[in-house]
């Protein structure tokens, strides 16, 4: 998938307010992007930006993150083309304070992450919540759906979407299967997550945030590549509001 910029002012929504905040928007966007990109606490942010001559305690970044984090993931999404006319479902086990949980992801043709929830059942009535909210948030409605062989698929895509093309089995889902990786590598990393509300909170602006930064590198030239991450890398300057701005003294 690649990405073009958008010219400003023609149709995009404006970046978030950074009223009251006494940091430059260049400093809180830079915290931000390093807590979602990479598998860094919020101690280990703070650690690395004096390197880069600020001083900020993890506390600041991680209210930065959590004020800021899901509308940059909104505006990065926004700035998405339409999803692929096939959609991967499936779901993992995570703990939450011991407990297991079942974290649903949908993913179009592209690896593109369409919608993630966090629920606490896997069963029919949970698979009618995710099918619900994944054509709420798309706003459009896919030609084939593929999941696995959980039976609760089935049921929900007979109720909510009938007309979709359903194909159940387990090996075509390895697409959506693989894009859970990044999200195992961060769950270890913070060492589990404490609540469902924190989860979800986390892996929605996260899913928005890193894969903006991951693109299918090992179908790139090394120029192509280049390239791309400077178009992504500006394209997060506009939805943060970093573009454009005067450098301060």
């Amino acid at each position: 998938m690649i990405l073009e910029l958008v010219v400003p002012g023609r149709g995009s929504s404006a970046s978030p307010s950074y009223k009251g905040h006494r940091y430059p928007v260049e400093v809180i966007s830079h915290c931000v992007w390093l807590y979602f990109r990479f598998p860094l606490s919020f101690r280990e942010v703070e650690e690395l930006m004096p390197g880069r001559g600020v001083i900020v305690s993890h506390a600041t970044v991680r209210r930065w993150c959590l004020k800021f984090g899901q509308a940059y993931a909104n505006g990065l999404r926004r700035r998405r083309p339409r999803p692929g006319d096939t959609w991967h479902l499936d779901e993992v086990f995570i703990k939450i304070n011991g407990e297991r949980k079942y974290l649903r992801r949908a993913v179009d043709a592209d690896g593109t992450v369409l919608d993630i929830l966090v629920q606490n059942r896997r069963d029919t009535t949970a698979a009618r919540r995710f099918f619900r909210t994944l054509l709420k948030k798309t706003c459009s409605v896919s030609r084939v759906v593929v999941t696995d062989k959980l039976r609760s698929y089935g049921a929900a895509h007979r109720e909510v979407m009938p007309s979709v093309e359903h194909r159940c089995h387990q090996g075509l889902n390895n697409r959506a299967e693989n894009s859970h990786q990044p999200i195992r590598q961060r769950e270890r990393a913070m060492k589990g997550f404490r609540s469902v509300g924190g989860a979800q909170q986390f892996l929605a602006a996260f899913s928005g945030i890193s894969l903006h930064f991951r693109p299918h590198r090992h179908l790139m030239t090394a120029a192509h590549y280049r390239a791309e991450m400077t178009v992504r890398f500006a394209i997060w300057d506009q939805i943060t509001g970093a573009a454009g701005r005067p450098t301060t003294a």
